[in-house]
Order: structure tokens, then sequence, then C-alpha cells
């Protein structure tokens, strides 16, 4: 199986923001991406990614009175291509890229970025003296999650810091201008 890069390393970044993997009967996983609700475009582009890298029937469903939609898709292929899948939470356990999927990243981060940005990143304005200066947050529990963002930026030289406990940012007006190239809007 061919994987296509930039689809598969997308896809990527959203499973490791707020992606999970559910064994079902037959040896059968559902890869599950919660999407806000207010995001239609990210809801699309999650749906186009998981279809392209696994071609079977991609779904979405939402809950009563949730404010997201769980896109969906069937294989026995999702462990496989997702090693990072384990018991409990992923804040709990180790979380690092295999050799093969590091060598995907390697060819081009963007995707990755851009992933994880979409799935637990934010693109805000910080007020100055009544000036607006843009910046980006990524924020996930795993400080493993974490590395994997910042490793990512190191590669396309994005400037990024701690901004707490569990947030990175990226302030740095060139750096921001770089993300602006490929991140794109959520919407």
């Amino acid at each position: 199986m061919t994987l296509p890069q930039a689809p598969y390393t997308y896809l990527l970044g959203l499973y490791l923001g707020d992606g999970c993997l559910t064994a079902c009967p037959r040896n059968v996983y559902k890869l599950r991406i919660a999407c806000a609700e207010r995001y239609p475009e990210l809801i699309r582009e999650c749906e186009l990614a998981m279809a392209q890298v696994v071609p079977n029937k991609v779904g979405r469903a939402r809950k009563r009175n949730e404010r997201y939609w769980e896109v969906y898709s069937f294989s026995k292929h999702w462990p496989c291509l997702f090693p990072q899948h384990g018991p409990g939470r992923k804040h709990e356990r180790k979380i690092e890229l295999t050799p093969w999927q590091q060598e995907l990243v390697d060819l081009d981060p963007r995707p990755l970025v851009r992933g994880l940005l979409h799935s637990d990143g934010c693109r805000v304005l910080n007020w100055v003296n009544g000036t607006p200066y843009p910046r980006y947050h990524f924020s996930n529990v795993s400080a493993d999650i974490r590395g994997i963002f910042g490793r990512a930026c190191d590669q396309l030289g994005i400037e990024w810091r701690p901004n707490n406990r569990w947030s990175l940012s990226v302030a740095r007006r060139g750096s921001v201008a770089l993300l602006d190239e490929f991140v794109g809007s959520k919407q």
C-alpha cells in the first residue's frame, strides 16, 4: 500500500490531536476524528483525507446536544497506519512517530503541522498597545505530541516557544507568516 504523503500526514496531525481508534468485530477498527461543527471546511478536509488514505466509505455522525461532528471510517488497516494507538489516553502513554512516519513527515512537515493546528490549534490576535499582532497557539496535554509539533516547526524554520504548561506559541512575525502560507482557516 502506497500512502499519499500529504493526506496521510495531515490526517496523522488530526488523529494526534482529536482522533482515536476503536476496535470493532472481525479485527476492524473505526478511526474517529472529532471536528467542531462551526468549521464545515475542516470537516470536509478531514473526510477527503480519510478517503484518500484508505478508500473506504467515510461517514459522519453527531450526538444529540453536541457541538461537534465525528468523522469516521472503518478499516483493518487503521492500527498499522496509526501505531500510536494503544490503551488509555494519549497523554498518559508514550507517543512517538515510527521511522516510516518520520520519513513521510520529513518529506514535507507542513501537512502534519496543518493537521495539528486544525485539531488543537488556533490563530489569534495579541493586542499590544492598541496594535494587533497575529500569533498561533498549539495546545495538547501530551508533552510528546507538543514535541512532535515543535520538531516539525523546527524543520520548517518556524520559531516557537512554550506559552504555558500545555501550550506552545508561534508569535514571531516571520514564523506567523510562514504558517499563514499553508495552514489556512478552519472555516
